[in-house]
């Protein structure tokens, strides 16, 4: 599956669209970009990252001298998740749609 631009998982409750990069694995992807799509076409936007996984960008950008040569991560639709993979990131849509809905969690498109 890794390779694979666009993997998108529907469900009664919601779809999901999660936006691979060419070297991801489903299983275990950290860092991933995706959407939340509800049956009223309302589209939500999430990037889903682990905290090594977002450990690993602040350590780069000490390097590359982005958010002040990595002093502080900022990221406006950032859902922290406690492993990687398309399954933990599903699990968080379900949490959030089941607890009332996104509506001030993520940002709306």
């Amino acid at each position: 599956m890794a390779g694979d631009p666009l993997y998108r998982v529907e469900d009664e409750q919601f779809s999901a669209l999660f936006m691979l990069g060419s070297d991801d694995d489903p299983d275990t992807v950290d860092n991933l970009d995706a959407e939340l799509i509800l049956p009223d076409g309302t589209r939500w936007s999430a990037t889903f990252m682990t905290l090594r996984a977002i450990e690993r960008v602040m350590g780069r950008w000490k390097g590359t001298g982005e958010c002040a040569n990595g002093a502080y991560f900022q990221c406006p639709d950032l859902l922290i998740i406690p492993q990687g993979g398309i399954v933990a990131m599903l699990a968080a849509f379900r949490a959030i749609v089941d607890s009332g809905g996104p509506d001030g969690v993520l940002p709306v498109l």
